[in-house]
């Protein structure tokens, strides 16, 4: 198996494993690859540094330091795509589901008994582990 670092047209990372060289090639060439971020098909190989193992690398590729990783990149995804609605949080999805504002993604706090009547009523609502959920922004003065 080869692990291949892929770019898609709208310039995001991802890689993926082949059995080897013409299968990446192949499966790329009939647009059986996408993107996991927007699902463009649009793939090409990008450039990529040899693996060369050190003390460093071994310390860093513990399975801590992976979720550590994962988690720091879990919150700025959310930073980035998702806007803070605070305690706020049931009242907009609740509004949003019926159609009462436009949708968007959002994230913010709630109790867990309203959680649970999100979901009973059917929003699509999920909670986020401590440790991926992002701090809130800081309130402007």
């Amino acid at each position: 198996m080869i692990r291949y670092a892929l770019r898609c047209d709208r310039d995001h990372e991802f890689e993926a494993w082949f059995s080897n060289s013409d299968a990446c090639d192949d499966q790329i060439e009939r647009d059986l690859v996408q993107c996991p971020e927007c699902g463009s098909s649009d793939v090409h190989k990008a450039l990529m540094a040899p693996a060369v193992s050190t003390s460093r690398k071994r310390e860093a590729a513990s399975p801590e330091a992976q979720f550590r990783d994962l988690a720091d990149r879990v919150k700025a995804h959310i930073r980035k795509n998702y806007d803070y609605v605070g305690g706020d949080f049931a009242r907009e999805a609740r509004a949003m589901h019926a159609g009462d504002k436009p949708e968007r993604l959002i994230y913010g706090e709630t109790t867990p008994e309203e959680s649970r009547k999100l979901v009973d009523d059917g929003v699509p609502v999920a909670p986020l582990p401590d440790a991926m959920a992002p701090t809130p922004p800081k309130k402007a003065n």
